[in-house]
């Protein structure tokens, strides 16, 4: 019996290694890179929406194009946006439709924060300020392309 116990207690360990070991290898392979956007919107109750940015991962510089349509806009703005992008484990992994992540977009004397995440994982948190007037600069569904 307790050879069986000493057994059990082996394998538990080695289990338990092999579980934190590829949990680590996961974790260390997303990366986080520093994100840019321009973004213009216009709209009278459907709006229409695109722009331009730069991821920058590891010392390297991608553009990238922003496009999307939302419901229930009214007016013209423009927003500058900066913040990260994590859990990229590659560049090509910013592509996507972002939606929000819990509150979504809050205004603030015409500055934006927003926490967005696309299929992939990638999680956006950017802040920046709004130039014009949009009653719903919203940036759920806002697509990111690489050019």
């Amino acid at each position: 019996m307790p050879s069986f116990i000493r057994t059990s207690q082996l394998v538990t360990v080695v289990v338990l290694a092999v579980t934190m070991l590829l949990g680590a290898s996961t974790q260390s392979q997303a990366r986080t890179g520093t994100i840019r956007l321009h973004i213009v919107k216009a709209g009278f109750i459907i709006g229409a929406g695109g722009g331009s940015g730069t991821l920058t991962y590891h010392g390297k510089t991608y553009r990238l194009s922003v496009g999307g349509v939302g419901i229930g806009s009214l007016g013209v703005a423009s927003v500058d946006l900066v913040g990260t992008a994590s859990n990229l484990r590659s560049p090509g992994d910013i592509v996507g439709t972002y939606g929000a992540v819990g509150a979504g977009a809050t205004f603030v004397g015409g500055g934006q924060v927003a926490t967005l995440q696309n299929e992939k994982g990638v999680v956006l948190s950017v802040r920046g300020a709004q130039k014009g007037f949009q009653i719903s600069l919203g940036l759920a569904g806002m697509t990111i392309t690489m050019q």
